[in-house]
């Protein structure tokens, strides 16, 4: 099983933990036939490890899970620290030399960067603190309007809830994008956001399937190779254009025509990267009336065209199978 590790120090806040726990933590793989993680939370320093003012840390697995971890996944430390411990920071130097993968929640990314593991890298923090990561560590090049920053070997993501986001990415260079899609589902969150810091989105979470508006939902998502018409769509879940548009808009922040182009573009992932069609091909099996089009929306929402996107996941996903 791939091995996750992740290295908490005193007083680590516990949301961010929990975004690993979520996604690493439960097994997902039983119903969809692949084996999960092994996460292993292990304490980072000597003594009680306190989570956040609430309750300690008790694992039988200390700083030698990161000598075995497949991935090491970093959670944030407490607000104020400064200094890490050395031997977390050894630990990780060493992980990343013999081939871990090395990733980071929040200001994680400072532990990464106190390691040396983020000189002459792109990465991220939670807004609040992009300016001091900048200035502690100068040669790191901050980015500032992205969730996650995928450097091949090293990952930063961006402030709390941005872990889910990147705890995604981690599951879908591992398993593909449909089982990301699940193990989203699963979460009830999307699975992918676009966008960066910038973008609050303020409304909730579409229902998951089983729910009516899921059924809307479904409906779709069984069409997605023919043209859909919203007046279709609406006289098939039984309201006028008008009124599906609106409750559309309140559940998911999107209009069914954005809904659908995206949706749309998550299915060409999926066939991508799990079949040799060529991409005029995956173009017509989801909708789209030619390649063109397709690249067109491919690369307005994930910058880069179907062929690239290609060539990266799977010779990605076939490198870390290999091995």
């Amino acid at each position: 099983m791939h091995v996750v590790a992740a290295p908490v120090t005193d007083r680590a806040p516990l949301f961010e933990l929990s975004t690993i726990v979520e996604i690493f933590g439960r097994s997902r793989g039983e119903s969809m036939g692949i084996p999960w993680y092994d996460l292993r939370i292990c304490a980072a320093e000597d003594g009680p490890v306190r989570l956040g003012e609430w309750a300690t840390l008790d694992t039988p697995h200390g700083l030698e899970a990161l000598e075995v971890a497949d991935t090491v996944l970093v959670p944030p430390p407490h607000d104020h620290r400064r200094t890490f411990p050395p031997a977390l920071l050894e630990a990780l130097r060493r992980a990343h030399a013999r081939g871990a993968r090395i990733a980071s929640i929040c200001t994680g990314a400072f532990v990464l960067a106190e390691a040396g593991l983020l000189d002459g890298r792109p990465a991220i923090t939670h807004w609040d603190s992009l300016d001091e990561l900048a200035r502690r560590h100068p040669s790191v090049q901050v980015q500032p309007a992205v969730l996650y920053v995928d450097d091949g070997d090293v990952l930063t993501s961006a402030g709390s809830a941005a872990g889910l986001d990147l705890c995604l990415h981690l599951v879908r260079l591992d398993h593909g994008s449909r089982v990301a899609g699940t193990a989203a589902r699963w979460s009830v969150v999307p699975p992918h956001r676009d966008g960066g810091q910038a973008q609050f989105v303020p409304t909730p979470v579409p229902e998951p399937t089983g729910t009516p508006f899921g059924a809307w939902l479904d409906w779709a998502r069984a069409r997605l190779d023919r043209p859909i018409e919203v007046r279709a769509w609406a006289d098939a879940v039984g309201t006028s254009p008008r009124t599906f548009a609106r409750h559309f808009r309140d559940a998911t922040g999107e209009t069914p025509v954005q809904w659908l182009a995206a949706e749309r573009v998550r299915r060409a992932q999926e066939l991508l990267e799990g079949t040799d069609l060529p991409v005029e091909a995956v173009a017509a099996r989801c909708g789209f009336a030619t390649a063109a089009g397709l690249r067109k929306h491919f690369c307005r929402r994930l910058g880069a065209t179907p062929q690239q996107y290609r060539r990266t996941f799977r010779a990605g996903r076939g490198e870390r199978l290999a091995g």
